[in-house]
């Protein structure tokens, strides 16, 4: 069950919509199942005899005497409105249950009060099977406005209460950090011109591609203008500077102007101040330092990924893992951005879905998270799919997010644990595709059986308390192979399996041989970097050419303004 508040200025405006036909002639037997007076309520629905005029007349009548006789005027959002809606699949309440819901509705909201007389006059309407909608004037009998605040999250409160007690889909409890949801106007213009998602939506989701890649607010104003996105910056009148923004997707128009979002309304963490907390922990340089390496920055975001899961298990400071996780957002982002195999899908999948667990309502330390940030930075500009390394990576980035999942469940974050639950399946799927076939070609080209039993006497002296159980494991074919690689690259074998065995515990591990088998895939080579080194003594090394995060992101470009 969902409630959705909102205010407006304008009560025979929303009366007009409530008993009228609706934007798609949706509304069925418009009629009031509940009121502040079911006998002083004319119902437009249902009593042939009243109109719209009388049934706003009798909603502000407190609003307006109640003003005159103060000497004020009447505030310029005094209708309350929240729609209330079943979730799909549930059964339909009748009447009279929805009329109980409405009552607990206001009356956990400050509205009406259970037994206060001088309560706001309101109603609930029911148009459809589905959902009521409730109004109300926001003045009391006695002049005062009522204790509203925070009145969407008490609204969802009682709802989980009303969920448990009737038998309907108990939905996840939110914390007021959820992003706006589109309206069904928005979606209807959406259908209308051929569109999956919204213009809200689809800006958000640039949004945050865009501010994953770049590194200072110039950039990510820049970068939107590049993808067709409007950008309007709000200016302070007294400073001079920037204080916010709004964003417009492109051929988004009403009325043949541009169809504006401020950034705070695509989601909280979108918003000026909140791009600036974060941007302002990255190096300003104009691009990261070039490497030799192509897979260098590959290996740097799985290390970081690896210590941001130490963080979110062993943390006892929520800042820092909310830090984390915010970074890890990015990470995702970024990842999907930089990976051009079949299993981009999946990742870009799990960065949207993602983006619901990076924020809750505790206060991120991003300063905390930088090297996992300036990780992410450097994804945006890598130009090679190392292979392998890329799967360690996404192998990193599924058991992170199964992390997060699990500390927002203990905290009672829902919706957020929920969120990071999905991003989880996703890079699992993502997992599974990209992995499999390099995992039989390794198990295809295990070394000979002497070679292996070597590995194994390498195996036992380095981890004999989890020899046993990784010699079990199925992919322990794949790690000898890996083993045989990493010698010939200039590793030892037994040295190798304790220093990576060290990264993390094995004690939870489901797949033991899997997890050193990536942990061995991101390893340098050795042989290829003393060579580099004495190159770099002897000559100026070649270095791969580097683009920018904003050509890279570009790439995304307007998929929108195809179907104008």
């Amino acid at each position: 069950m969902v409630p959705d508040v909102s205010t407006g200025s304008s009560t025979p405006g929303l009366i007009n919509y409530l008993f009228g036909i609706g934007r798609r002639d949706e509304h069925t037997d418009p009629h009031i199942v509940a009121a502040w007076d079911m006998a002083g309520a004319p119902d437009p629905g249902r009593d042939p005899e009243a109109t719209y005029t009388q049934l706003a007349r009798r909603l502000d009548h407190h609003v307006d005497l109640r003003t005159r006789e103060l000497g004020g005027k009447k505030s310029p959002q005094h209708v309350w409105h929240c729609p209330v809606r079943t979730a799909p699949g549930d059964r339909y309440l009748t009447d009279t249950e929805w009329a109980e819901v409405a009552r607990r509705v206001v009356a956990a909201t400050g509205i009406a009060p259970e037994g206060d007389e001088r309560a706001c006059r309101w109603i609930a309407v029911r148009h459809a099977d589905d959902h009521i909608h409730l109004m109300a004037t926001t003045v009391r009998a006695d002049g005062r406005r009522p204790r509203t605040n925070r009145d969407g999250w008490r609204a969802q409160r009682e709802c989980r209460k009303i969920e448990a007690e009737f038998g309907l889909r108990r939905l996840k409890s939110g914390d007021l950090t959820a992003p706006r949801t589109p309206t069904g106007a928005e979606r209807a213009k959406a259908e209308r011109q051929g569109q999956k998602e919204t213009a809200r939506e689809w800006l958000r989701e640039q949004s945050y591609a865009v501010a994953a890649a770049v590194r200072s607010i110039d950039d990510y104003f820049t970068v939107l203008r590049s993808l067709g996105i409007q950008v309007r910056p709000r200016i302070g009148p007294e400073t001079g500077a920037v204080t916010g923004y709004s964003l417009a997707a492109p051929g988004d128009t009403a009325s043949g102007e541009p169809v504006w979002y401020g950034g705070s309304k695509l989601a909280p963490d979108l918003s000026y101040n909140r791009l600036c907390e974060r941007l302002a922990t990255q190096d300003l340089a104009d691009r990261p330092q070039q490497v030799a390496d192509p897979a260098e920055p590959w290996r740097r975001a799985e290390t970081a990924i690896r210590h941001a899961r130490d963080v979110v298990l062993d943390s006892g400071d929520a800042s820092v893992v909310q830090g984390h996780l915010d970074a890890f957002g990015d990470t995702l982002h970024n990842l999907a951005l930089a990976t051009h195999s079949p299993h981009q899908a999946e990742l870009r999948a799990a960065a949207r879905a993602f983006n619901r667990a990076r924020r809750s309502a505790i206060r991120a330390d991003h300063q905390a998270a930088t090297p996992l940030r300036e990780a992410a930075k450097e994804l945006a500009y890598a130009t090679h799919d190392p292979g392998g390394v890329a799967i360690a990576l996404v192998f990193a980035a599924l058991h992170l997010a199964r992390a997060a999942a699990k500390w927002h469940e203990q905290r009672g974050h829902e919706q957020q644990a929920a969120a990071a639950e999905e991003a989880f399946r996703h890079l699992q799927d993502g997992y599974q595709q990209a992995s499999q076939p390099v995992l039989a070609d390794l198990t295809r080209r295990a070394p000979r059986a002497t070679t292996i039993s070597r590995f194994e006497q390498d195996l036992r002296a380095a981890l004999p308390d989890h020899a046993d159980r990784v010699l079990a494991d199925p992919a322990w074919p794949t790690l000898s192979t890996s083993l045989a690689r990493a010698e010939t690259a200039g590793h030892n074998p037994r040295h190798l399996l304790a220093e990576v065995a060290a990264q993390r515990e094995l004690d939870t591990a489901e797949h033991p041989a899997e997890v050193l088998n990536w942990r061995i895939t991101v390893q340098p080579n050795s042989r290829a970097r003393a060579a580099r080194r004495q190159s770099t003594r002897t000559g100026s090394p070649v270095l791969p050419t580097m683009q920018p995060a904003s050509s890279t992101v570009s790439d995304r470009s307007t998929e929108r303004s195809r179907h104008r």
